[in-house]
């Protein structure tokens, strides 16, 4: 039995990488950018940051997910309406903030982001909270437009969800000259 789940394990990371290779670079980049951040994985600030307006924008993306372990710690077991509006305030507001910076142009990339940095558990939630971001007032109304949009009927109105973890987190990698190489 535990070899069948290798290769659908194997078959699910690739499936991720996929999707992940789907996204425009700069939307690869910001979600490399934000897991370092979110998970506490590397100094984003050396890593990422180009020029002082990024600076900013890391500061500010640190100051908002420093609410991500209150909300991994919220997520609801079930649809118990009396847990909600402590859970999704925060991960709206959080979710407001990624949306806002305008890399992350569509649902199936904000998804990736969030399973990644909350856990495979938030993911009932998340059609939610992405519309609820997406309508939000402080984006402009052509992005507003594009991102729910971008929400596919099946993902909106899906009956069940997965509880399988991601098991593909991108990261930086560094550039190599292959003409430096040895042949």
């Amino acid at each position: 039995m535990g070899a069948r789940s290798k290769p659908a394990e194997g078959a699910m990371t690739l499936a991720e990488i996929k999707e992940f290779a789907g996204f425009s670079a700069s939307t690869q980049r910001y979600i490399r950018r934000s897991l370092d951040i979110g998970l506490e994985r590397d100094d984003a600030m050396a890593r990422w940051s180009r020029d002082v307006v990024e600076a900013a924008s890391i500061r500010a993306q640190a100051r908002m997910y420093e609410r991500l372990h209150e909300i991994r710690a919220m997520v609801p077991d079930d649809s118990g309406l009396d847990q909600v509006e402590p859970f999704m305030a925060p991960l709206v507001t959080v979710s407001a903030f990624d949306l806002g910076q305008g890399r992350l142009t569509n649902f199936s990339a904000y998804r990736f982001l969030y399973e990644r940095l909350v856990g495979a558990e938030v993911r009932p939630w998340l059609p939610a909270a992405f519309c609820s971001a997406a309508a939000l007032p402080h984006l402009h109304p052509d992005l507003r437009r594009k991102l729910l949009q971008s929400i596919s009927e099946a993902a909106a109105t899906a009956s069940g969800w997965s509880n399988r973890q991601p098991s593909f987190f991108p990261q930086w990698v560094e550039k190599v000259d292959a003409r430096a190489l040895p042949n």
